[in-house]
């Protein structure tokens, strides 16, 4: 089984993005977030999906580098 490098890398920005994003409704939930209300929530609402869209390119590298090992064919 081989991996690319993207696949990796994109994984791993996605988990810092998630981490931001739980740190964020974590700071909004406490009521006195440490950078303020709004920037907070901006950072929430851009970490999130970033976040999900990071993860599922992640996947889709590394079963594209999966398939391409393997003789090229695509799984259905």
């Amino acid at each position: 089984m081989t991996t690319s490098v993207k696949g990796y890398l994109l994984l791993a920005v996605s988990c810092i993005s998630a981490i931001a994003a739980v740190g964020s409704i974590f700071e909004l939930a406490s009521g006195e977030p440490d950078f303020g209300v709004g920037p907070t929530s901006i950072i929430l609402i851009v970490a999130a999906p970033l976040a999900v869209w990071l993860f599922q390119s992640a996947v889709g590298a590394a079963r594209a580098s999966n398939s391409a090992g393997k003789g090229g064919k695509k799984r259905k």
